[in-house]
């Protein structure tokens, strides 16, 4: 496979359509939540919430996706980063959210239940923040890097490699009707080999 290869923001399917979208092909994407959208499955809440907004594209065993983007984080469990996804039961959701005045760096997995692990990050306030998944034969390989910093590793997780997935960018927006997320990358590369 290249190198690296841009995705357009034309080939992905959402998953739940957002409130709006507005496209510069050769820039970015600019996405609205719709007001008390979610993912989360069961656990310690007791809740399902399948309304997402997830633009999604094939990703084989071997490929990673990067996506890169910028929002203003002040609405509670605003967030946005990366999603993959096998089925409504099986996905994970990667990125940035903002809840009880912090930005969180983390990672859901969910496998019939959701589990949540998440740092503090609120030095990223301000950054173009980019998120790299990187599926393995078994597994996903989260890593995240605001601007041009180091990557940091913020999750390795178990991920059926033998179904069919999809993956792209995401939002939500549990709390509030305005949130706007600027996706400014969308992009398809080899996956890395080296888990440190």
């Amino acid at each position: 496979m290249p190198e690296s290869q841009i995705i357009p923001w034309s080939v992905g399917t959402w998953t739940h359509a957002p409130a709006t979208q507005s496209a510069d092909a050769a820039d970015h994407l600019d996405v609205t939540a719709v007001e008390s959208s979610d993912a989360w499955r069961h656990t310690a809440y007791g809740f399902v919430h399948d309304t997402e907004h997830a633009l999604l594209a094939p990703l084989a065993v071997g490929e990673a996706m990067d996506v890169s983007f910028r929002a203003p984080w002040d609405g509670q469990f605003d967030q946005a980063g990366v999603f993959v996804r096998i089925d409504d039961e099986h996905w994970m959701k990667a990125g940035i959210e903002y809840a009880d005045d912090h930005l969180g760096l983390g990672a859901v997995v969910t496998d019939i239940r959701s589990d949540w692990s998440v740092g503090h990050v609120d030095d990223w306030h301000e950054s173009e923040i980019t998120v790299r998944v990187s599926r393995w034969p078994d597994a996903l390989i989260v890593r995240a890097r605001a601007g041009d910093g180091e990557w940091r590793l913020v999750r390795v997780a178990p991920f059926d490699g033998d179904a069919p997935a999809s993956a792209g960018p995401f939002l939500a927006a549990p709390t509030r009707s305005d949130f706007t997320v600027r996706f400014t990358r969308w992009e398809r590369s080899a996956a890395d080999t080296d888990l440190h």
